[in-house]
């Protein structure tokens, strides 16, 4: 044995205690004993313990009452019962109540550590799974996704009030701004969290694969169907389907996916009855599905099953305070990857990225850092190290290269931003950014107080 595992052993045959105390030992473990229940309890609450061996039949508290407040505490940890040939009923009772194995006695040396050697193995992995599971509901809680911004914390309290429940959930937003990270986080915080979480990018299978690999297919079922297979449907069962791109899914399967929602079965191809199918629907969408159910691209029956809630993931440049906790952590992650020390930003880096409409979202930062992180030279990423239309952006308002984002720009935001260019550009000496602006100071001074622009306090 590579490390050393402790096995708690409980019964009152003495002589027997011994034997296979001795014979664990010999096999590397460090071995706890006691003579009755009580004692094995007490011993089981106040130490760390691998594997529990528990005789059946012992007075007061019984092997099975043992197995049965041990698998309360901790359900993962493996029981072996020890059983005479009168037991042998009360051994299948134990099986049926949780227990790893049970033994026979008399049972020779290698019954024993071949029994005890398969119980430490399923414990190990049952313990590597629980820790698994946690470091994905904490990467994936609530708490730990960033949203500083009023916008994403308005998501996030609803994505965590629906998570509880098993209804269907629409995530509508543009592409890049995390809708499958949210979609994730919504299943691990439901009770569907130990079922599996199944991805279907519905643009990206072509039209006449799409139909079997959502809801499967008999061997025969047409031409290259030379086995049986499992659709995404059945395959994520006690778990979570995710429709990413619902909006591209053509008519005809829309009316299957609607059939799953409404009947929780699909219709295999080549299989001539309903398969019943136990799933929560998670769908996605870049696109308008409203539009689409009134030019008749999208069945409005379909959408209303799928908004049942409906939540808006919003583009990044309306959660702009989520920018530096974004930078942060993409920073930190990709340092680390690529095996260096974490630089520092210039501040008219910032300035550029709040300037920047990011059409590509929260993916496009990412990119950006990304690539800051590798042509950086003097630890301080600065505008020459961002991509060109990121350096313009950081430059378009005091050279009057204005953007015009196809939804639209806000006359206010933009003189808002200009008062504040001349200004810096000026070192906030009032006179001169006036006559820059080519207009008087007490109207400088009322356009300041109108936008609330003040000079920043310098740091001490």
């Amino acid at each position: 044995m590579t490390d050393q595992k402790t096995v708690l052993l409980i019964d009152d045959d003495e002589s027997l205690r011994r034997v296979v105390e001795y014979n664990l030992r010999e096999d590397g473990h460090e071995v706890l004993t006691a003579a009755d229940g009580r004692t094995g309890l007490e011993r089981f609450q106040s130490s760390s313990v691998d594997l529990v061996l528990t005789d059946v039949r012992m007075p007061e508290i019984s092997g099975l009452d043992v197995l049965d407040r041990v698998k309360a505490m901790q359900p993962d940890l493996p029981v072996i019962v020890l059983t005479a040939h009168g037991t042998i009923d009360a051994a299948v009772e134990a099986m049926k109540a949780g227990a790893f194995d049970y033994l026979t006695k008399p049972f020779s040396r290698e019954q024993l550590l071949a029994s005890v050697r398969k119980a430490l193995e399923l414990g190990a992995l049952a313990t590597e799974n629980r820790q698994l599971r946690q470091i994905v509901r904490e990467r994936f809680s609530f708490a730990n996704l960033i949203a500083g911004s009023r916008a994403m914390r308005a998501v996030t309290d609803t994505a965590s009030r629906v998570a509880a429940s098993d209804t269907t959930v629409l995530l509508e937003g543009e592409s890049g701004t995390g809708k499958e990270l949210l979609a994730k986080a919504i299943h691990v915080n439901s009770p569907r969290s130990r079922g599996p979480f199944v991805t279907v990018n519905c643009a990206a299978i072509p039209e006449h694969l799409l139909e079997s690999e959502l809801f499967g297919h008999r061997r025969g079922a047409f031409t290259g169907a030379v086995a049986d297979k499992q659709g995404k449907f059945e395959a994520a069962a006690r778990g979570t389907v995710f429709l990413d791109e619902v909006g591209e899914l053509p008519l005809r399967l829309q009316v299957k996916i609607l059939r799953v929602l409404q009947e929780r079965e699909v219709d295999k191809v080549g299989e001539t009855r309903p398969v019943k199918v136990d799933v929560r629907v998670i769908a996605a969408t870049n696109r308008d599905l409203e539009k689409m159910t009134a030019d008749g691209s999208f069945r409005d029956d379909l959408y209303y099953r799928l908004a049942v809630v409906s939540i808006r993931v919003p583009p990044l440049r309306e959660r702009a305070d989520d920018i530096p906790l974004l930078v942060d952590h993409f920073l930190d992650k990709h340092a680390s990857r690529l095996g260096r020390e974490r630089p520092a930003v210039d501040k008219a880096v910032y300035a550029a990225f709040n300037r920047y409409s990011w059409p590509g979202n929260i993916r496009e930062l990412e990119n950006v850092i990304e690539r800051a992180l590798v042509l950086d030279r003097d630890m301080v990423i600065g505008l020459d190290d961002l991509p060109e239309r990121l350096q313009a952006s950081g430059q378009r308002i005091g050279n009057l290269r204005i953007e015009l984002p196809d939804e639209g720009i806000s006359l206010e935001d933009v003189e808002r931003e200009l008062l504040l260019a001349a200004l810096e550009k000026h070192n906030w000496n009032q006179t001169r950014a006036a006559a820059y602006l080519n207009i008087t100071r007490s109207t400088l001074l009322y356009r300041m107080q109108k936008f609330g622009l003040e000079r920043p306090k310098a740091e001490p």
